[in-house]
């Protein structure tokens, strides 16, 4: 969670230094440097461009993805030709040649976005198996040192899944990037806005993506009962988008699976009414592959040209959910689903309709339904309204995933993460997100009521978020593949520039609906930048202030505190040292338990991290004491909540850390064994106490306005309305004692 991310390294002894240099870390290295180590990493399989699918079964397992992604991930992408056509000619044609212009647009704008950039290329810079924005930007820290979230340690470095499988060659090009980035300020800033940019941009394409399948698809009630009136098709919407985010928390493996074969229909009928349509009415229309049309198209209609790109650029709409839904997936079965069974049937289903409206220019304004044929006209429409519902569960998918990791670098407030599938761990769901999506949806349907306006909306969101994509695509080529200059260049002048072509197109209509999404991006952006600011600033206040071990024993040889019975587990956020709040408890309660824990919980970049590996022990001296220290380890996708307990998890690890920590030293070892697990029994059967740092913060005197407004008020109104750490981690309510501080930042 936000809460439990990895922290920033603190200067080293010159002994650990040197041990830590040594081949082989022995076990009185330091606490710190083994903590960011897991024994049994080396066997685990990292996900990379290099490893095709997770998990066992070999390509069954592809296969079984691949047949799930149709469910979850093309649905926005395939029911795109619902309203392109449209949104393109929104004032009619005006030429019917215009038609093969606007063709040869869609068909190159598919192959050269949502195929070559996404399904070839970006999918290989996931991390760990995961996708968004989030995954390229831990990418580049993981490689650069760029990150402003204390969330790395050098010897992080030594986790397997940590290492990036980067070429042997060595440019100038990388090394210089890599120097100007690390040394620049600004450019830390500018990648971690940019990468709460993208990420807020894909939350509000979970917004409007809803919106406008379910608007286009029941829309076609009215070509069929011309008697229905806007309010109740709006009605109707608003209906169905209440349903489909009541089913999310079925989890995308069950909405994977009831939907994916409605989307397989849905594919088939798309692609045999384009063929059929192909066929009856203007077979020429092929002739669009060629890209002399683009240029008639842009020479005959000059200005309009260039703001029709605003609803050509709708065609590729899902595409950045192909990246963002990777960690419910993997890259081999997203690249079979696309290149088998997507991109084949919406390119005939656009060749169709381009046939079709050849020869019925007047039918534009609802190409999708004038196109089929009357037969199949009812069982076409429950179909599509169907596959519109469908077409929202890949942005929902997207942006739970982009938020779980968000999460776990400390960038948004604590939410519930639930994984709703115990074979693939990506798949995931957050209540409080989900019905904050839902409620979104209800009055962006309600307020604007015409896929028009909503369209304007969603072509911004669309191509920022792939406009922030390429960049940060750039960079990783640039440092981190290592790929030729002249690829680079290649890439940036047809990719780049065709994306930026479009996002001018797109933000000529702000006025009509595009300023939506960058509304919601600003305060989505303000609520992670407020959290992740004064995260950054509580855990160095945590850092600068902790209690050395040296301290701790000095603290507890001054107060001589008596010993109570029983088990204490005191949570903390910081994995080096001792919290400053545990001075602040001894002063205010002069009493200790026998069995004292301090429990950090810390977030690897790895996707898993294996339950019996999970806990890292260190006995804080002199050890008569009986204190410890433990950080607790979690990969991205593991789940928080375990099937046992957690306190007696722990204290099961706790036991075996003893065992094996007095096996040296012979029959004076053995003897303090027996004492010191006799102890630990003695204390778990008088009761476990659960000690939580309760920490409320405050700009300290003197501070400026904007910094009193972001801590005293953002920040805090933030914390009072999300949950609770212990709420978090299940910590049973009864046993529980808060213990405040005020830290002043």
């Amino acid at each position: 969670m936000a809460e439990q991310s990895d922290v920033i390294t603190e200067d080293k002894s010159p002994n650990d230094e040197n041990n830590r240099r040594g081949n082989n870390l022995n076990r009185y290295d330091s606490f710190d440097i083994e903590s960011a180590k897991i024994a049994g990493a080396a066997a685990m399989v990292p996900f990379s461009s290099s490893v095709p699918f997770f998990g066992g079964g070999g390509w069954a397992a592809v296969m079984h993805l691949a047949f799930q992604s149709i469910g979850v991930v093309f649905g926005d992408l395939g029911t795109s030709p619902m309203y392109v056509f449209p949104s393109i000619f929104s004032d009619g044609i005006k030429d019917n040649d215009d038609i093969l212009g606007a063709l040869s647009l869609i068909f190159y704008t598919i192959t050269l976005l949502p195929l070559v950039k996404y399904v070839l290329i970006v999918l290989r810079a996931n991390d760990n198996g995961e996708g968004g924005t989030f995954a390229l930007y831990s990418l580049i820290c993981r490689y650069a040192k760029v990150g402003l979230i204390p969330s790395q340690e050098i010897e992080d470095h030594d986790v397997s899944t940590f290492k990036l499988e980067l070429p042997s060659n060595s440019t100038r090009i990388a090394s210089k990037l890599k120097s100007k980035l690390e040394k620049s300020v600004f450019a830390k800033y500018a990648l971690l806005l940019s990468t709460m940019l993208g990420t807020s941009m894909l939350i509000g394409d979970g917004i409007l993506t809803p919106c406008i399948s379910v608007l286009s698809a029941t829309s076609g009630i009215k070509e069929a009962a011309h008697s229905m009136t806007e309010g109740t098709i709006v009605w109707t919407s608003v209906g169905i988008l209440v349903v489909l985010f009541m089913v999310q928390r079925f989890g995308t493996d069950k909405v994977g699976y009831t939907f994916a074969p409605i989307l397989l229909l849905w594919f088939f009928s798309i692609s045999s009414i384009g063929i059929y349509n192909f066929i009856k009415y203007d077979p020429l229309v092929i002739k669009a592959v060629n890209p002399i049309y683009i240029i008639d198209f842009f020479r005959r209609n000059k200005r309009d040209a260039w703001i029709s790109l605003g609803g050509v650029i709708l065609c590729t709409t899902g595409a950045e959910a192909l990246f963002a839904d990777l960690g419910h997936f993997s890259v081999k079965s997203i690249q079979i689903s696309m290149s088998g069974v997507v991109y084949p049937s919406i390119i005939l289903a656009y060749f169709g309709q381009a046939s079709f409206l050849r020869e019925n220019n007047s039918l534009v304004s609802s190409a999708f339904y004038a196109s089929v044929p009357k037969k199949v006209y009812w069982p076409m429409f429950v179909v599509a309204v169907m596959a519109a519902i469908i077409a929202s569960q890949a942005l929902i998918s997207g942006t739970f995933s982009v938020i779980q990791q968000s999460l776990a670098i400390g960038c948004f407030p604590r939410v519930k993460i639930i994984h709703t599938s115990t074979k693939y761990p990506g798949q995931v769901y957050i209540p409080e997100i989900n019905y904050l999506l839902m409620l979104a949806c209800v009055f962006v349907t309600l307020g604007f009521r015409t896929t028009t306006q909503i369209g304007n909306a969603y072509g911004i969101a669309v191509v920022f978020v792939m406009v922030l994509t390429s960049g940060f695509l750039v960079l990783i080529m640039t440092m981190i593949w290592k790929t030729h200059i002249l690829v680079i260049i290649l890439y940036v002048l047809i990719i780049g520039s065709i994306e930026l072509l479009y996002l001018s197109s797109v933000l000529y209509k702000f006025d009509q609906g595009g300023y939506l999404p960058l509304a919601f991006a600003a305060i989505m952006m303000a609520i992670m930048f407020v959290w992740n600011d004064v995260y950054r600033k509580k855990y160095y206040f945590e850092l600068k202030n902790k209690i050395s071990p040296e301290n701790m024993m000095e603290i507890v040889q001054g107060t001589r505190p008596p010993r109570l019975s029983g088990l204490a587990i005191f949570y903390s956020e910081l994995v080096h040292g001792i919290p400053p709040i545990f001075n602040h408890y001894v002063v205010n309660v002069p009493a200790l338990h026998a069995v004292l824990v301090f429990v950090s919980f810390k977030s690897l970049p790895m996707s898993k991290v294996p339950i019996e590996e999970r806990f890292f022990f260190r006995r804080v001296k002199p050890m008569e004491l009986q204190v410890f220290r433990c950080v607790v380890r979690y990969g991205y996708t593991d789940a928080r909540s375990e099937e046992v307990p957690f306190e007696q998890l722990l204290f099961e690890k706790l036991k075996e850390y003893i065992r094996e920590d007095n096996l040296e030293g012979g029959d004076q070892n053995e003897n303090r064994n027996e004492n010191d697990i006799e102890i630990l029994d003695n204390a778990w059967r008088s009761g476990v106490v659960h000690l939580v740092g309760e920490h409320e913060v405050v700009a300290r005197k003197g501070s400026n306005v904007a910094k009193k407004v972001v801590i005293d008020y953002a920040y805090n109104f933030l914390k009072k309305n999300v949950r609770q750490s212990n709420t978090v981690f299940d910590i049973p309510q009864k046993r529980m004692l808060k213990v405040g501080m005020t830290y002043e930042l």
